[in-house]
């Protein structure tokens, strides 16, 4: 058996930065890529490069039996989506097929990447664990509830089939090499654009997406089978994040506070107009109910158990924005 680690996702923007922790490490690296995603973030980089889909096992499946591990952190990251019947198809049914497959092979140790998405949230404003209650109807959204999903499918196969999996919930990250970009990266570039004059009261939990990616390296080497660890940063309100980035690119923070009954028709007419155009609305439902809680959450676990540190949220906000800029994205 050799030192390979089989990677999924690493064209993406977490995955990216996985890669490069892999390969710093000294492992082989082999990635599964869809034929026609965009390669940009791992040209540069030694990988064995397979060419497949998440939900053909076929294409895959045997690429996996040589390897020792494997980190599953593919998926449709998407706020809205016309269609939720596709993220489903990539996130819980993909994810079955991964790790039965990966079942198949005897992968020695396996970490999947879920969400902060799927945990409880505290209606006071307080941070959550990996313990704070939750249900499926607490999830808002399909990204919520496909994820919320494909982590119980996960867990049934770690409890009923002995799957080797540790599993790990990154909270909000940023940092350079987001090229879609992520629905937070889009809130970036859009406030350097000055589209976001105004705000809701809010808040995200802030973390450099390379220190997620070292997390899971962590998680790999020292994370116990069947446990789950938040891989967060720093709470900041939407007011605090929106500052910090108008501080960085030198020009005025936004100072109107919204309430959100009123977006809501606005919300509803921007995805009718989405659903006819092909444009992603700048505002959708989902995001605004999301939006009635502060996403926050401690990261206490992970830091004591696999020795998980994060940088100062205001770091990612400035590496994020330099790297935009250089790519002429703002």
């Amino acid at each position: 058996m050799s030192d390979t680690i089989f990677l999924t996702g690493s064209t993406g923007f977490i995955g990216a930065s996985i890669a490069r922790r892999i390969l710093d490490r000294g492992f082989n690296l082999r990635a599964l890529v869809r034929p026609d995603s965009n390669r940009s973030n791992v040209e540069d980089l030694a990988i064995d490069l397979v060419e497949g889909n998440l939900t053909d096992p076929e294409s895959y499946r045997h690429a996996l039996k040589d390897c020792r591990y494997l980190i599953h952190t593919a998926a449709d990251y998407r706020i809205w989506v016309p269609d939720p019947a596709d993220m489903n198809r990539t996130n819980i049914e993909g994810t079955s097929a991964l790790m039965q497959a990966a079942l198949d092979a005897n992968i020695e140790r396996i970490v999947y990447t879920s969400s902060v998405a799927t945990l409880g949230l505290r209606g006071d404003g307080s941070s959550s664990s990996e313990d704070t209650p939750v249900s499926y109807n607490d999830m808002v959204g399909v990204y919520k509830q496909s994820k919320f999903r494909a982590e119980e499918e996960v867990k049934r196969l770690i409890d009923h089939y002995g799957l080797p999996a540790v599993i790990v919930n990154p909270s909000t990250p940023i940092g350079p090499r987001d090229i879609k970009p992520t629905p937070t990266g889009q809130i970036i570039v859009n406030a350097m654009q000055g589209l976001m004059p105004a705000y809701v009261d809010t808040g995200l939990n802030v973390v450099h997406v390379d220190d997620v990616a070292e997390g899971h390296l962590l998680a790999l080497e020292r994370g116990k089978i069947g446990e789950r660890y938040i891989l967060g940063g720093d709470n900041m309100s939407l007011s605090e994040i929106l500052t910090a980035i108008a501080e960085i690119g030198g020009h005025a923070p936004p100072k109107i506070k919204l309430p959100r009954t009123p977006l809501y028709p606005i919300a509803y007419a921007m995805e009718f107009i989405a659903r006819l155009t092909g444009w992603k609305p700048l505002i959708t439902v989902d995001a605004l109910r999301m939006s009635e809680k502060k996403m926050w959450f401690s990261s206490a676990k992970a830091e004591n158990d696999l020795g998980y540190v994060h940088r100062p949220a205001r770091e990612a906000l400035l590496e994020a924005i330099e790297w935009f800029q250089e790519q002429w994205y703002c």
